[in-house]
């Protein structure tokens, strides 16, 4: 019997390098798209997708990450006696219940797949879903809840997966495809970071994961593989050679790398145009600063 995916590990314990020096007292996964952080985004899809517990991944300066999600009674008192009523409102939305979050810490930078070993406690033995907050998708229907309903269909291990350009197969897990059946991928192993020559496909593999709890015991036995870390497409690619179910789930939806400064103002400014508030005046700036170029 397939069981429902109730809990999701947010892997935040990154430095953020490529945002420095802003990132030197801001953690990377609170710089805001338009007025909402980054991870906002991830929670607000996880929770769309039903999920009830969210575990956070952390390191040491990740204090206002913590905070973000705190109550903050003094600021909606303010509101309150202003009759900010829709800014109270959105505050709120932020608010996680008593119990609903647990942070561990990764005490040593040791790649994805050993940030989400470090969870393996509190996911005991039921599937989980991980999200990777750089990765914002804008979708009619969020990502991670297109996938949940996939996974009830197919159980096994899942990743969310789109075709790149041949020049950035190189920057991403990449997919071995054995059988398509329309957004459905079967895959037969992965691949990361190969050389295009090495590719088995185009397919990589973006930051949404529906895991079986056995992932973590393959997690448990590897060993530092590309660039020093223990990843976690070492560990689904070791499951789905040894015949266990692994898919790809070419999700509808158009993704954004905000790990990238390029990816970042990319988001910035495909969400701020989709605002009634802000669109009109951002696309005049646009066309007048494009027509100077």
């Amino acid at each position: 019997m397939k069981r429902k995916v109730t809990k999701a590990i947010f892997p935040v314990a990154g430095l953020g390098t490529r945002f420095l020096p802003a990132t030197k007292s801001i953690p990377k996964e609170i710089m805001t798209l338009v007025d909402r952080p980054l991870i906002q985004y991830a929670i607000d899809e996880a929770r769309a997708a039903g999920i009830k517990e969210f575990i956070f991944v952390t390191a040491k300066g990740k204090g206002a990450l913590e905070d973000y999600f705190d109550a903050a009674p003094e600021l909606e008192k303010a509101l309150r006696k202003k009759g900010k009523t829709d800014l109270l409102k959105e505050l709120r939305a932020t608010d996680m219940e008593s119990g609903a979050i647990a942070y561990i810490r990764q005490r040593e930078a040791l790649g994805l797949g050993h940030a989400v070993w470090c969870a393996r406690r509190l996911i005991s033995n039921e599937p989980f879903a991980v999200l990777l907050p750089d990765d914002v998708i804008s979708a009619d229907k969020p990502c991670l809840q297109q996938m949940v309903e996939q996974y009830a269909e197919t159980g096994g291990n899942m990743v969310a997966t789109m075709e790149v350009k041949p020049e950035e197969v190189s920057s991403y897990g990449i997919l071995s495809v054995t059988q398509t059946d329309g957004r459905l991928l079967t895959v037969d192993d992965m691949v990361e970071k190969p050389a295009l020559e090495d590719a088995p496909s185009k397919c990589a593999v973006i930051g949404r994961y529906i895991l079986e709890p056995t992932i973590m015991n393959r997690l448990k036995d590897l060993k530092q593989g590309n660039g020093g870390e223990i990843q976690l497409t070492d560990a689904i690619a070791q499951e789905a050679r040894d015949g266990g179910k692994v898919y790809g789930y070419a999700f509808e939806g158009k993704r954004y790398d905000c790990g990238s400064k390029a990816g970042f103002l990319k988001a910035t400014i495909a969400f701020a145009l989709e605002r009634e508030d802000l669109k009109d005046d951002l696309a005049d700036f646009i066309k007048q600063t494009a027509a100077g170029l």
